[in-house]
């Protein structure tokens, strides 16, 4: 048994970011039968914070997927069991596709038959080229089958009656036995277990709709669902009188997508931060046109080539000048020490929408960045997202966030704080519009800018002080050399 288990090594999901539980996987890179090496990745997986790649940490012949692509498993589970000592001697034949969710994040009672876990209810007989050693049946227990004949569910009446005479119980939804006499645990996936607990449900009383008797999310929804209102028998219609239609029913027009990944994060987030964080907006339209007139010019220097240069590069840098100047609104609330967090650094995260959702990846120690490493940064920043390679750690510590809404025609907007930071400031569209300036109406660039900030941390003074200086530096983008 020993040599065994050190023959098959299992490789378990990770923790690829700080503190997640579970991750989706996307997509596996490798087959049954494929020969792996340490250090190859296997398989891409989709945290609650972004996508990633895994890699095996040893050698060998990939045995068993434990899981298919678009599961999602906890941390800690096995998601690959791998031969690392191929043709050692006989070893139970691979399987042929990643075995179903629901069965393997469960724990399987150990099996007599060389290390291989036995199958659960629901999946069949395990194959398997090795002989069994017969089990002793328990006094009482009924005979085992004969070998080669599939075992049959017992029926209720088969349990051993109670000690003393009562009323029949209403046949489970699930009659099948496990083995030992006693009913089969319920198929259903870790998450969807916390899911039944939280909501005070018994999943032995869930009707399965699942793959192979797998209890899903929406079975225990329904489940929790309050039962329909008795409906009033209809009144009799008069004779020849014809029915009223009844409404089309909604049935293929309508569409339900699981919240998982990067998009159930974010929602997290968003709730948290709009309802701990008291939110206040401030609004402020400017023209722009000497920073539009900048961008121009700095496309052509060659100190810029090969970079990203465009209005949010500038913007980014007026709002590192504007926190330089009033350092006091870069700062976090600890709730549980009840204080204050000023940080001497700014990583300034810029929301990224992505075919995932949105993240805010950020850019560390932005405010230490010159002009053209700041927008190499930028670049770099949004090239990864776009290709959904974002690390978690990319998405974590940020202290400040721009998000542009200006790309999609927008004015402006009131955004929510990305949680734990204490601003953000979202740039509108630039628009060509009828302005004073000097003295006569003429057409200039115009945005409208607004700036979301943490009232527990920022007042109106200091956020209006910031929002203020943002404006004049992208009036006048002088001030980014007079002001740094």
């Amino acid at each position: 048994m020993a040599a065994t288990d050190q023959r098959f090594r299992e490789f378990k999901m990770p923790d690829v970011g700080e503190g997640l539980t579970e991750a989706e996987i996307l997509k596996w890179y490798v087959a049954p039968g494929d020969r792996v090496a340490d250090g190859q990745v296997v398989c891409e997986v989709e945290t609650a914070k972004a996508a990633v790649e895994l890699p095996i940490p040893f050698d060998g012949v990939v045995h068993e997927l434990r899981f298919g692509e678009g599961t999602t498993v906890d941390v800690g589970t096995a998601i690959i069991s791998v031969d690392t000592q191929p043709g050692a001697g006989d070893a139970p034949a691979p399987s042929a596709a990643p075995a179903e969710p629901a069965g393997a994040a469960e724990p399987a009672e150990p099996a007599e038959n060389g290390g291989r876990q036995a199958n659960l209810v629901g999946y069949g007989v395990a194959p398997s080229s090795t002989k069994r050693r017969p089990r002793k049946p328990r006094p009482g227990a009924p005979a085992a089958p004969a070998r080669g004949v599939p075992a049959q569910p017992l029926p209720a009446a088969a349990a051993p009656a109670p000690a003393a005479p009562a009323a029949p119980a209403p046949a489970p939804t699930r009659p099948e036995l496990n083995g030992h006499g006693k009913a089969a645990r319920p198929l259903a996936k870790p998450p969807v277990r916390k899911l039944a607990k939280d909501l005070g449900i018994d999943l032995t009383t869930v009707t399965p709709t699942g793959p192979d008797g797998t209890i899903t999310r929406e079975d225990v929804h329904a489940a929790a669902a309050p039962a329909p209102a008795a409906v009033a028998e209809p009144v009799a219609q008069p004779a020849g009188a014809e029915a009223e239609a009844a409404p089309a029913p909604s049935a293929g027009r309508e569409r339900r997508v699981p919240v998982k990944g990067v998009r159930k994060a974010t929602a997290q987030a968003m709730v948290n931060s709009a309802f701990t964080a008291p939110h206040v907006t401030e609004f402020i339209t400017v023209d722009v046109t000497r920073t539009m007139k900048l961008v121009a010019d700095l496309k052509q220097d060659p100190d810029m080539a090969g970079l990203r240069v465009n209005p949010l590069l500038l913007v980014a840098k007026a709002f590192l000048v504007a926190i330089r100047r009033n350092p006091e609104i870069n700062a976090a609330w600890d709730e549980d020490a009840q204080e204050i967090v000023y940080k001497d650094y700014v990583n300034l995260g810029i929301a990224a929408a992505t075919p995932r959702g949105l993240i805010v990846p950020n850019i560390k120690d932005a405010g230490s960045l010159t002009l053209p490493e700041l927008a190499s940064a930028l670049g770099e920043l949004v090239s990864t997202a776009r290709e959904g390679k974002t690390s978690p750690a990319a998405m974590s510590g940020g202290t400040v966030t721009i998000t542009n809404v200006g790309v999609f025609g927008v004015d402006t907007g009131t955004p929510i704080l990305n949680p734990g930071e204490s601003a953000i400031l979202a740039f509108g569209a630039v628009k060509l519009q009828p302005w004073v300036h000097k003295g006569k109406v003429k057409p200039r660039q115009v945005t409208t800018l607004a700036l979301s900030f943490d009232h527990r941390l920022v007042d109106g003074e200091l956020g209006s002080k910031v929002l203020a200086d943002i404006a004049a530096i992208l009036e006048q983008p002088k001030r980014l050399i007079t002001w740094a």
